[in-house]
Parts: structure tokens; sequence; C-alpha cells
């Protein structure tokens, strides 16, 4: 069985499904590139280099069908055999610390704090606010929350912070979302229902019936999300589904926080760090379920990956080299 020099398998699959990606942009270009030659009545030297694309569109194709045999014949029994750690069992105490992340949220934040406080089974809300430049920090204090500054400006300081902040209380299960009002506590409930069977419950926004017609979260965004959860999933092949690599909202528990707490990068990674979070946590062995949750109209301006389709496209392309290559070190 292949595997690389910490003992774990290489993830051949998701090479293989890579190169099978690249494969299929090159041939549907030279598709439509025929196309066109065809329309304007171009000959030589465009022919030629039509056929070319398609030609070697074979080879990325061909050896990317070659990995993914590799994985399934070398290396798949092996992976579903010890795909994670044990669950840590039944959370018998469900007492929540939520912890939300904020940068000039003020139209929004104090909705988002009053709304986990109503929850029956959250202790406290912490805001962490980071740098923002209007009046967020008053008013999440106002509304109940405990207001942290973190003076490192990015979204990976920011969800970093809210997690240090979060494993100082006492409680056994922490909630990670935003305070955009995006997301709603009564999901807490969903999440709950799959904290038995995992580590960490990771949200997903990928179920039609559960969004709001109009949220930032165009066409283009919502697909290539789930493009890069499958990306996330064959390279843990064998460990669970994956289709939301995007999404802030999470329920995980204090023991397997505090494990991949030194493993994480919040310097070197920013509007990618939940693609990072998974992927670090499924190669240290946690244990990860998906649950959908419903997805509302942000309250206030995107100021996220979700701004608009170019920057959405750029952080999705930092998130799949962070993938394939590693992510930055600090």
């Amino acid at each position: 069985m292949k595997t690389n020099a910490n003992g774990r398998t290489l993830p051949l699959f998701y090479f293989g499904t890579l190169l099978l990606s690249v494969a299929m942009i090159v041939y549907v270009g030279a598709l439509c590139f025929s196309i066109l030659r065809l329309v304007l009545r171009l000959g030589e030297p465009w022919l030629y280099w039509n056929n070319r694309m398609i030609w070697y569109s074979g080879l990325p194709a061909t050896v990317g069908l070659l990995l993914v045999a590799l994985d399934f014949l070398l290396q798949f029994p092996e992976k579903r055999r010890s795909a994670c750690r044990p669950v840590a069992g039944p959370a018998i105490n469900r007492r929540l610390t939520v912890a939300l992340t904020a940068f000039n949220d003020e139209l929004s934040i104090a909705q988002a704090v009053r709304d986990f406080l109503n929850h029956p089974l959250v202790d406290r809300v912490i805001v962490v606010d980071n740098n923002s430049t209007d009046s967020t920090g008053e008013e999440a204090q106002s509304a109940g929350a405990q207001v942290v500054l973190e003076p490192q400006p990015g979204y990976g300081h920011c969800v970093y912070r809210c997690f240090s902040e979060a494993l100082l209380h006492v409680n056994e299960l922490i909630v990670l979302c935003e305070g955009d009002c995006t997301f709603r506590a009564h999901d807490v409930d969903k999440l709950l229902a799959y904290i038995d069977h995992a580590n960490i419950v990771n949200g997903t926004r990928i179920v039609e019936q559960l969004r709001e017609q109009s949220t930032q979260l165009s066409v283009f965004m919502y697909h290539g999300n789930f493009f890069v959860g499958k990306l996330l999933e064959f390279k843990h092949l064998g460990k669970g589904t994956f289709t939301d690599v995007g999404t802030t909202y999470k329920l995980m528990r204090r023991s397997s926080l505090e494990r991949l707490m030194p493993l994480l990068n919040p310097s070197g990674v920013n509007l990618e760090f939940n693609a990072h979070f998974l992927d670090i946590a499924l190669a240290a062995g946690e244990p990860i379920v998906e649950a959908p949750i419903t997805f509302h109209k942000r309250v206030g301006l995107s100021k996220g990956g979700n701004t608009n389709n170019l920057r959405a496209l750029t952080v999705g392309l930092a998130m799949i080299r962070g993938l394939t290559f590693g992510w930055k070190s600090q």
C-alpha cells in the first residue's frame, strides 16, 4: 500500500480527480474553440492547434484514471478500516459556548447575539471583533455578548481567536458561527443531533430547500463550493461525505478542538480557513459529519469570500492550492 513519510496513505484518488478535471476543462475548451473556428471559417494553423488540444487532453485523463484505479485497488480497503479515531461517545452535557466572528456587523450582530442567547442550551455568546470600524463591539456587548477584540486582521485570525476564547470556558461543546444572521440558533438542534456520531459537525448549505431564494451565495459560488467539497472528500476518501467547505457554522467537542489547535495556521490562511480546518481535522483522524442547515440572506454587506464571483473564485483556488500542495507555514 502506498504511504507517505508520516505513514498516511497518499491521496492518489484526489490527484487523479484533479487530472481528470484538467482533462475535461481542456477538452471542453477545445470543443468550444472548434465551434468558434467553424463559425469564423478559420483554417491552419488554428485547425492544427485545435486538434492538438483534443489529443493532449487524453494525457491527464489517462494518468488520472490510472491514479484513481490504483487508489481503489491498493488503498481504499485500508482507508475504510482505519478512517478515523473512535468517537468519544454520547455527549452527556449539551450546554454550549457559542463564538461568533464579526467584522463591521453593527446592523446584524445584536440580533445574532440575542438569537443564540435565547436558545435554552447556550450558556454564553462570545463575539470576536476583528478590528471593526463601526459600532459592532458596542452593539454585541449591549445585546449580552462577551466581546473580545482580535487586532490581527483576517478571517483566519478571527476564527482561531474564537476557538481560543471558547476553550477558556468549561463547556464540552463549542459552536462556531458568524454574526451576520446568515445562520440561526435553531439549527443548533440539527448539529446536536449528529454530535454523538462525530467529534465535529459541519453545517452544509447545499440543500436547496433550506436556502432562502435571495442570498449572497450565487450559482457559481454554490457549485464551486460543492466542487471543492468533493475534492476534500476525495483527498480523504473513506472518511465521510463533504459538500460544503465554506460554511462557518460548526459544532465541536472540546477535546477535538484542543488536539487541533496546535496544527492550525491562522497566520498563513485567511478566507480559506474553513477548508484548512476541515482538511487538518480529517488528516488528524477527527470524525466529521455534515448536517444540513438553513441559509438566510445576510444582514448588511458581505465582506468575505462571497463578495462577488471573482473573489469567490480566488478563495476557491486558494482552497484547492492548500488541499493540493499543503497550507502555508507560519
